[in-house]
C-alpha cells in the first residue's frame, strides 16, 4: 500500500490488486440489501419481470455513482470517507403507498426528486447539529446500528425471509461454515488475506453451495449483456403534494441515519467527522436521491452494512469503497454480471453478516467505554435509547396502529434510537433541573460558558 508519513489512512491508495479484492468484498456485503428495495417496491406495484430487472440494474448503477460521489467527492459534495451508498428501507412503505394509490412510479419519482433537493438544502443545518452528538450519543447510536442489523444476518443465515426452506439446518450449517472460514482466515492467515476474510469466506461458501444445490443460475441466461438506464424510463415525474410530504418525512429519517453512519465511520477510521464534512456527506445523499428520481430508482443513504466491514478488516481507505462503487456501476451496465452476483445464496451472506454487523455493535461499545457512568444519568440515557431503538426490531408491528408518518420515523430502529439518545442526553445533562446541571452539561460534551469537552465525565469529577 502506497503511503507517506503525512497521508491519512483514509486517503491511502492500495495497489490495484488489493483495490479490486477489497472493493468486491464491500459489494458482496451490501448487494442483497441494495437490490431488496427495488424488488419489494416493484413486486408491490406488480411490475413485469422485464421492468423489475430494469429497476434493479438502474439501482445498481446509481448505487455505484452515489458511492463514488460520497467517497471521492467534488466541491461540497461527499464526506470523503469509506461509505457505501444504497437505497434506504425507510422509504419502502411510503413508496408502496404512493405507487399503489397515488399515480404509480411517476408519482414516486416526483416525490423522490423533491426530497433529494430538500436534503441538499437542509444539509448545512444538520451539519451545525453535530455538537449534539457527543460520545454518549454516538456510541449509543453505533451500538443500535449494529444490533438492529443482526436480524438481517439471521434471516440470511436461515435462508432468506420468505424462503420455502427457511430455517432448515442445512442453511444454518452453510452459514456456520462461512462464519468459521471468516474467523479462521482472520486469525491464522497472513495480514493481506485477513483483510479479505469476508470475501474468502463468501468464496468458500459459494464453492460448497454449488455442489449441494443451494444456487440457482437460471437467471443468468435470461439477463442481457448490456443495459443502460435512461432518464424517466417509466414516464414524466408527477409532483403530488401528499406524496411529497410523505417523502420529506423519509428525508429527515435518512438524514438522521446517515449522520449516525458517518459518525460511526469517522470513529472507525480515526478521522473525526466535523460539521462541514457532515454537511458535505448529507449533500451527497441529496444529490444521489435526485439522481435516483431521474434514473428510475429511489432515495439513497449510507449503508450501515459496510460500516462493520470497515471496522472488521481495518482497511480504512476511501479508495477501496470507491472501487466498490466502480464495480456497482459495471453491474448496473452489465445485467448478466449482476445476475451472477445475485445467485449467491442467502446463507453464505448470513455467515459473513454475523461478523460484520456484530463488529458495528462492538464499535459502539468501544466508544461508550470513553464515557463516564459514575455520578450521572448516562446509563439511563444508553439503556432507554437502546430499548427504544430495538423495540421495532424485536416487535416489527408494535407501531402498526399509528399514523404513517409516525411509523416512518419510529419503525427505523436507527432513527428512533438516535432521536431518543439526543433528547435524553439533553434532558439529563443539559436542562437545569437539578443542582450542578451546568457541570452535567459539560459531562455530555456540549459547550457551557464557551468551552467544549470532548469526553463525558462524572459530575463529581468535573467539580
Amino acid at each position: 500500500m502506497a503511503t507517506t508519513a503525512d497521508v491519512h489512512p483514509v486517503d491511502e491508495i492500495p495497489p490495484v490488486r488489493q483495490l479490486a479484492a477489497f472493493g468486491l468484498q464491500h459489494v458482496l456485503a451490501m448487494y442483497a440489501g441494495a437490490v431488496a428495495v427495488p424488488l419489494i417496491v416493484g413486486g408491490a406495484l406488480k411490475l413485469s419481470p422485464a421492468d423489475l430487472a430494469y429497476l434493479i440494474t438502474a439501482d445498481l448503477l446509481v448505487c455505484g455513482i452515489a458511492t463514488l460521489i460520497q467517497c471521492v467527492g467534488f466541491w461540497r459534495f461527499g464526506v470523503r470517507l469509506p461509505i457505501m451508498q444504497g437505497c434506504t428501507f425507510a422509504a419502502v412503505s411510503p413508496m408502496v403507498l404512493i405507487g399503489t394509490t397515488e399515480g404509480g412510479l411517476p408519482a414516486i419519482y416526483g416525490s423522490v426528486i423533491v426530497a433529494g433537493l430538500a436534503i441538499m438544502l437542509l444539509a448545512p443545518l444538520f451539519g451545525r447539529l453535530l455538537r449534539f452528538f457527543p460520545p454518549l450519543v454516538t456510541g449509543t447510536v453505533i451500538l443500535i446500528i449494529g444490533v438492529s442489523l443482526l436480524p438481517v444476518a439471521g434471516n440470511w443465515a436461515a435462508g432468506g425471509a420468505g424462503a420455502k426452506d427457511f430455517g432448515e439446518p442445512r442453511n444454518l450449517a452453510l452459514a456456520g461454515f462461512v462464519l468459521a472460514v471468516v474467523l479462521g482466515v482472520q486469525r491464522f492467515a497472513p495480514a493481506f488475506l485477513s483483510r479479505i476474510a469476508v470475501l474468502l469466506g463468501i468464496a468458500a461458501g459459494l464453492a460448497v453451495a454449488v455442489p449441494f444445490g443451494f444456487t440457482d443460475f437460471s437467471g443468468v441466461g435470461d439477463a442481457d449483456w448490456v443495459g443502460v438506464s435512461t432518464p424517466f424510463h417509466f414516464g414524466t415525474p408527477e409532483f403530488r403534494l401528499s406524496a411529497i410530504v410523505s417523502m420529506l418525512v423519509v428525508a429527515l429519517v435518512t438524514m438522521t441515519e446517515t449522520t449516525g453512519d458517518l459518525i460511526a465511520v469517522g470513529e472507525l477510521t480515526g478521522r473525526k467527522v466535523e460539521p462541514r464534512p457532515l454537511a458535505d456527506g448529507l449533500r451527497a445523499d441529496g444529490l444521489s436521491t435526485v439522481l435516483g428520481g431521474v434514473f428510475n430508482t429511489f432515495p439513497y443513504t449510507a449503508f450501515a452494512q459496510n460500516v462493520g466491514l470497515v471496522g472488521m478488516t481495518r482497511v480504512r481507505s476511501r479508495w477501496v469503497v470507491a472501487a466498490a462503487g466502480g464495480i456497482l456501476v459495471l453491474l448496473g451496465l452489465l445485467p448478466k454480471l449482476g445476475a451472477v452476483v445475485a445467485a449467491i445464496p442467502a446463507p453464505v451472506l448470513g455467515g459473513a453478516g454475523l461478523v460484520m454487523f456484530g463488529t458495528v455493535a462492538a464499535s459502539g461499545l468501544r466508544t461508550l467505554a470513553r464515557v463516564g457512568f459514575q455520578g450521572n444519568d448516562n446509563l439511563t440515557v444508553v439503556a432507554v435509547s437502546v430499548a427504544i431503538g430495538l423495540l421495532p426490531v424485536g416487535v416489527p408491528t408494535v407501531y402498526a396502529q399509528f399514523p404513517d408518518w409516525f411509523q416512518t420515523v419510529m419503525n427505523s430502529g436507527i432513527s428512533a434510537g438516535c432521536l431518543s439518545a439526543i433528547v435524553l442526553n439533553l434532558l439529563f445533562n443539559h436542562l437545569p433541573v437539578r443542582r450542578g446541571s451546568a457541570v452535567g452539561a459539560q459531562s455530555a460534551g456540549l459547550p457551557v460558558g464557551g468551552g467544549e469537552e470532548a469526553v463525558e465525565q462524572p459530575r463529581e469529577e468535573a467539580v
